[in-house]
């Protein structure tokens, strides 16, 4: 009997240290206690592994602020000057508490002065990011979560190492477990020819640091300081179709010219310092912008590191405002209790709510988690329509003709609050109305799930659709 009580105190010593260490968030709270009741011991430990709050990339974070506020100040007074002169052209003014909360975002200004070309699917977006590259003078800074050793990869290192043989300094940044598959033959190649490389945590450094469930989930390139992109693409075949299972791969992704370019510069900046140690303070990292164009833009970032959850709280802010429509695509849909009441009051109000996910996808486990939140929205008005001409990977939300927001952020929790994300929100009506327009061809290849026949799905698709969402706080 003495090991039986021995079994017990340890099962409610591994219950209270994961109580203890999660309380701020309930749901993954139970998440972790439903793997600890399956595997009793192998949980605690996966938790201890896996779970650990990520503190260690405040310090970085603080000193990359620095130089950030530095710029900030040099041009605070232009752009107050010219976002007030164009008040009266963007809809955000009138709109007091998502204005507010915006402006308020530490780190995140809302620039004046921008030109955002919007990006539709692979293969116009790499044919405009090679064409920036192949322009590039100085320098280049090109991360992804992942990057693959295909033909496309193969590609982007040729055009990259050709740029570093030129003198122009080039910088990658590739995420250990996104990028899990990347040769060595492929990483010694860019060394040899001069460009800098770094893992974002390789995995098994990641695991026995405690940090494994955290990943650089950030696309990003910068060219020059002038040009930069950001989206929902990363480096890789699939991205042009090339994937048998899921075929046509659809996605979303932006040029940016102007002074946001400056910001994902600044993301940059903070993750290379991390992965490199090297802080990078070079004034021609941050040229002069001449760009006419008066179209506002906020590039937002999030991740562990953060006290704000800033995209979760934009994505929030946005839903809470609209009064027409939220027209919504992303790949997983693993809201939060906060993003699903924010989605029922919305359209319990009036507001057209019309939100795209796969009709294929890459993660059963995460598709099923994906449908077991469908029914109560569905119930409440919320209308999903599945995707059937490939694989939808767009991460867009369009509110009114207030907003857009176009990213790396999933309208998951992983996204949320575990992941480094980066979204840029627009203002521009011309930006909305070409990514509405998308959107509204992306309706003609969706078929939408009705009520009735999503309520009629097996006891064993449910019983599936259970587990995966209590699981869900996890992916």
């Amino acid at each position: 009997m003495l090991w039986v009580v021995i079994l017990l105190l340890l099962f409610i010593f591994q219950t209270a240290t994961i109580l203890i260490g999660e309380y701020k968030r309930p749901a993954k709270t139970v998440a972790w206690l439903l793997v600890l009741f399956i595997f009793p011991i192998i949980g605690f430990i996966m938790y201890y592994f896996i779970a650990k709050e990520y503190t260690q990339r405040k310090m970085v974070r603080r000193k990359g602020r620095r130089k950030m506020d530095e710029i900030k100040h040099q041009w605070m007074y232009k752009e107050s000057a010219a976002i007030a002169s164009n008040a009266g052209n963007y809809q955000l003014f009138d709109e007091p508490r998502l204005g507010g909360l915006l402006h308020n975002i530490p780190g995140s200004p809302i620039t004046p002065k921008n030109r955002v070309e919007v990006l539709t699917n692979g293969e116009v977006t790499y044919e405009a990011m090679i064409k920036a590259i192949e322009q590039a003078k100085s320098h280049i800074h090109f991360e992804f979560y992942t990057i693959r050793h295909d033909e496309t990869g193969v590609k982007f290192q040729e055009i990259l190492i050709r740029k570093a043989k030129e003198g122009v300094k080039v910088r990658v940044i590739y995420d250990g477990v996104g990028s899990y598959t990347l040769s060595t033959a492929y990483i010694n190649k860019f060394k040899q020819a001069g460009v800098d490389v770094h893992p974002f945590l390789r995995p098994l450094i990641a695991f026995f640091d405690k940090r494994m469930n955290y990943r650089n989930h950030r696309k990003i390139i910068v060219v020059d300081g002038l040009v930069g992109f950001v989206g929902g693409i990363n480096i890789a075949d699939e991205y042009l179709g090339k994937d048998r299972k899921l075929g046509f791969w659809r996605d979303t992704h932006l040029m940016l010219h102007g002074d946001s370019v400056y910001y994902l510069q600044m993301t940059f900046m903070t993750d290379w310092m991390f992965v490199s140690g090297e802080r990078l303070s070079e004034e021609s990292l941050f040229p002069e912008h001449n760009e006419p164009e008066a179209s506002l833009v906020q590039v937002i970032s999030s991740g562990p590191d953060a006290h704000w959850d800033a995209i979760q709280e934009m994505f929030f802010a946005g839903i809470i405002a609209a009064k027409k429509r939220i027209y919504m695509t992303t790949p997983y849909f693993i809201p939060d209790p906060s993003i699903t009441m924010a989605l029922k009051t919305a359209v319990i109000s009036g507001v057209d709510v019309r939100i795209i996910l796969p009709y294929k996808s890459d993660s059963r486990i995460v598709q099923y988690a994906s449908r077991s939140y469908l029914l109560e929205l569905m119930q409440a008005g919320v209308q999903f329509y599945l995707y059937r001409k490939g694989f939808m990977h767009a991460k867009v939300m369009i509110i009114d003709h207030l907003m857009a927001t176009v990213g790396t952020a999933n309208v998951d929790m992983r996204s949320f609050f575990s992941n480094f994300e980066l979204n840029a929100v627009m203002f521009n009506k011309n930006v909305i109305e070409r990514l509405e327009t998308d959107f509204l061809m992306d309706l003609k290849d969706s078929d939408e799930l009705k009520l009735a026949q999503f309520e009629m799905r097996s006891r064993m698709e449910k019983g599936k659709e259970v587990i995966a969402r209590l699981l869900s706080p996890l992916f």
